[in-house]
């Protein structure tokens, strides 16, 4: 039975951003039996929006926008299906990073700090 996507909420309580994958540490010979450790799977920083559940939000019409420092690095859309990439923003990040997503209208919904040294990240709620 598939679960039906809904809008985000305008103020959620509990709601959290969490970092999805962080930097893997790599042996120190290279050598890793199960291949692992070879480095980033996204490279450009990819955001997701979910509810608690971890069920995507149907963000058509959504966009995000990155702060640093209180200056705005980055403006992308949302996808139908609660995603949206930063395209000018690789991976592993170096710094820490400030989201802010928004409907359509410009209403502000969530904001969230992307720690550093993250592929992607979760706001949840």
């Amino acid at each position: 039975m598939a679960t039906k996507r809904v809008k985000p909420l305008l103020y959620a309580p509990n709601s959290t951003g969490r970092v999805i994958r962080k930097a893997v540490q790599k042996s120190c010979c290279g050598n890793s039996p199960s291949g692992s450790g070879s480095g980033t799977t996204f490279n450009r920083l990819t955001v997701v929006w979910v509810n608690q559940n971890g069920v995507p939000f149907d963000t058509t019409g959504f966009f995000a926008r990155l702060f640093r420092n209180g200056q705005l690095v980055s403006t992308a859309s949302f996808d139908s299906f609660g995603v949206v990439r930063f395209n000018n923003i690789n991976t592993l990040t170096n710094v820490s990073y400030n989201i802010r997503t928004f409907n359509a209208n410009g209403v502000q919904f969530r904001s969230r700090t992307i720690p550093a040294r993250v592929q992607t990240f979760a706001i949840i709620g």
